[in-house]
């Protein structure tokens, strides 16, 4: 009996040991789940807070980039940059204005930018000589160096469309829509002027793009004078070009971007000097067409007059 009762009294004792520590498991187990949803519920209020920060940080930086565009906008449409070009232009090609030969004023156009270093100095040489000239922009500089953009706008000069990847192939209409458009609303979005210039790369009228810009009411936008700096002559040279095929309602062709510019740097305040002693005044392409539009009025209400006379 003596042996059964020593057998039987550990086993009690060790039942109760269990129940004893299955009791402070429990208690450790529940702080610690206690702890652990406490630590959900928190990070949950956190995600929360992050969510309203990050939503309520959005909605004002869309707030403040719609008031920019907004002051853009106005800033371009008072300082002229925004314009309706005459509907007699709309949908159409022009090499150069048609006007008297005592009305001696011409058009500057620089293309493919905006692109370092050479717009700013060109901006300079205009600034310099107080001068507002037309740029052709392609899509893909104006969205690499958008506030080159900027500045062109802020000088006071126009902007036009010169598509967004500057290639010669031809184009669907899919693909013309998006070469052009897409460099458009990138123009607006970027300097705030809505433009309806159209220059087609490499004066190409029969690939695609002229005809879709024509369709959709832009000016093709050509030239007179062409001085062709893209191959780089000297300043010089490249100088006494523009000179010999400058004339009344003129529109001249040189680069601001696509290459090493710096023969059009020197050679414009030359260009610049020398048409101005010939008795040149310098126009942008809305104002050139204005004058166009106006001489044409011009003429008709003289003939109109004439055959009231009769």
């Amino acid at each position: 009996m003596e042996n059964n009762k020593s057998v039987v009294w550990p086993q009690g004792i060790l039942i109760s040991l269990i129940a004893l520590c299955g009791s402070l498991s429990l208690g450790l187990i529940m702080p610690t789940n206690q702890s652990h949803s406490e630590i959900q519920r928190q990070s949950t209020i956190n995600a929360i807070n992050d969510t309203g920060v990050k939503t309520g940080t959005q909605r004002r930086l869309k707030q403040f980039k719609t008031a920019m565009l907004a002051s853009w906008q106005q800033q371009a449409t008072l300082k002229g940059i925004s314009y309706t070009i005459p509907s007699r232009f709309q949908g159409a090609i022009i090499n150069q204005a048609k006007l008297p030969p005592t009305d001696k004023v011409i058009a500057l156009t620089f293309d493919d930018g905006p692109w370092p270093d050479y717009t700013v100095k060109v901006l300079n040489v205009l600034r310099e000589n107080n001068i507002k000239a037309t740029f052709f922009v392609v899509g893909q500089n104006l969205k690499n160096y958008p506030n080159l953009a900027k500045q062109v706008v802020a000088d006071g000069h126009v902007i036009g469309n010169h598509t967004w990847h500057h290639w010669y192939h031809f184009f669907n209409q899919q693909a013309a829509a998006f070469e052009i458009d897409h460099t458009s609303e990138l123009i607006s979005q970027v300097t705030g002027a809505k433009t309806t210039l159209f220059r087609p790369p490499g004066g190409m009228l029969h690939n695609g793009l002229a005809s879709y810009a024509k369709n959709n009411k832009y000016t093709v936008v050509m030239w007179s004078a062409d001085s062709v700096d893209y191959s780089r002559p000297n300043a010089s040279a490249l100088t006494s070009r523009v000179l010999k095929q400058a004339k009344p309602g003129g529109i001249v062709l040189m680069h601001d971007g696509g290459g090493n510019r710096s023969h059009t740097v020197a050679a414009l305040p030359q260009i610049i000097k020398k048409l101005k002693q010939q008795g040149y005044r310098f126009v942008t392409i809305p104002e050139l067409l204005e004058l166009q539009d106006k001489n044409y009025n011009l003429i008709a209400n003289t003939k109109k007059q004439k055959q009231v006379a009769r």
